[in-house]
């Protein structure tokens, strides 16, 4: 009977894989390559915001990691402040969601005209 309410090996397995643990606060910043007090930074400016656990000690998700790693870049490779290299990662991932909603929405072949229309420099 017991074995009748257990999930079999492969659902259990998907669903670890389907919901990865939360990180902490130190673990997003090892993840992303940066100090703690980095990341506290660029929470306190609105990139990224925690997704559960207490004031104290916050969890976040995964691809937050992405955003942090992002924001960092630019200020080291545009020399932004903090603020504007918030600024700068939240534009490029609304730029990232409107391309991705313009390629299901437009048919291949209008997409490579945009694509090609949009490039500078290729002619």
């Amino acid at each position: 009977m017991a074995s009748a309410t257990r999930r079999p090996r492969s659902a259990t397995h998907a669903l670890m894989r389907a919901a990865p643990a939360p990180l902490t606060l130190t673990g997003l910043a090892q993840a992303a390559r940066v100090h703690p007090s980095t990341v506290s930074r660029l929470v306190a400016l609105g990139l990224v915001e925690p997704h559960g656990g207490t004031t104290s000690a916050p969890l976040f998700e995964r691809r937050d990691a992405v955003l942090v790693a992002r924001a960092m870049r630019l200020r080291r490779d545009l020399g932004l402040n903090y603020a504007g290299a918030v600024l700068a990662s939240e534009l490029l991932s609304r730029i990232e969601d409107l391309e991705q909603r313009l390629g299901a929405a437009a048919p291949s072949h209008n997409r490579q005209e945009v694509i090609a229309w949009t490039r500078t420099g290729s002619r």
